[in-house]
C-alpha cells in the first residue's frame, strides 16, 4: 500500500501547523521513518530532548526524522509561546529536528494526528490516551504506526533503536 493509498488512516495524512508558523506538511515525510513525540520544556523528562536530537542526527541520512509535538496538557509543562519553545529547544538542547505547533493529544480537543496515533498499542498493551509528555510513536516508511513507547522509555534505549533500525531497513 502506498502512502497515497493510506492517507485516510496514516498519521502523515493530517494537516498540522509548524511551530514557526505555516504548515508542518507531514506529507513531506512519506517514505521516511518518523518518531512522533509529544514534548514539553518544563517536565522531568525534558532531558530526553538530547537523546531525541542524537537519534535524529544518527539516522537522518538513512531516511529518519524525529518530529516534536509540543503539548501543554500535562500539568502545564509546556506553557511557552512558539518563539519561547523554539528558543528553549535550540539553546538548551541544540534541537534541529522539526517541531509542530502546540496541540492537545488527549480529550475532546485531541488533534487529528493523535486520533490516528493513539489507537496503536505499545509493547505492554497500552493504547488510547497519551499517558504523559514524551510518549513516542514510530511511523514506518509506509505511513503506518509500527511501534509505541512509554514516556519513560529513553530515545536511545535498545528497544527504540532496534525499532528504528528495523523500520529504516
Amino acid at each position: 500500500m502506498t502512502t497515497a493509498e493510506n492517507n485516510g488512516t496514516s498519521p502523515l495524512g493530517v494537516g498540522i501547523g509548524a511551530l514557526n508558523g505555516g504548515s508542518a506538511d507531514l506529507a513531506q515525510y512519506a517514505g521516511r521513518v518518523v518518531l512522533v513525540v509529544n514534548v514539553a520544556s518544563k517536565c522531568g523528562l525534558t532531558p530526553q530532548y538530547a537523546g531525541l536530537e542524537r537519534l535524529h542526527e544518527r539516522y537522518a541520512e538513512r531516511g529518519f526524522t524525529v518530529l516534536g509535538v509540543p503539548c501543554n496538557q500535562f500539568l502545564g509543562q509546556e506553557p511557552g509561546s512558539a518563539e519561547e519553545i523554539a528558543e528553549f529547544c535550540s539553546a538548551t538542547y541544540g534541537v534541529t529536528f522539526p517541531m509542530t505547533e502546540k496541540v492537545e493529544v488527549n480529550g475532546d480537543g485531541r488533534h487529528a494526528l493523535y486520533e490516528r496515533l493513539t489507537g496503536f498499542a505499545d509493547g505492554e498493551g497500552h493504547s488510547g490516551d497519551v499517558r504523559w509528555n514524551f510518549e513516542k510513536f514510530l511511523i514506518g516508511r509506509d505511513g503506518e504506526v509500527v511501534a509505541r513507547f512509554s514516556p519513560q522509555t529513553e530515545p536511545e534505549s535498545p528497544e527504540v533503536v532496534a525499532a528504528v533500525e528495523k523500520a529504516i531497513g
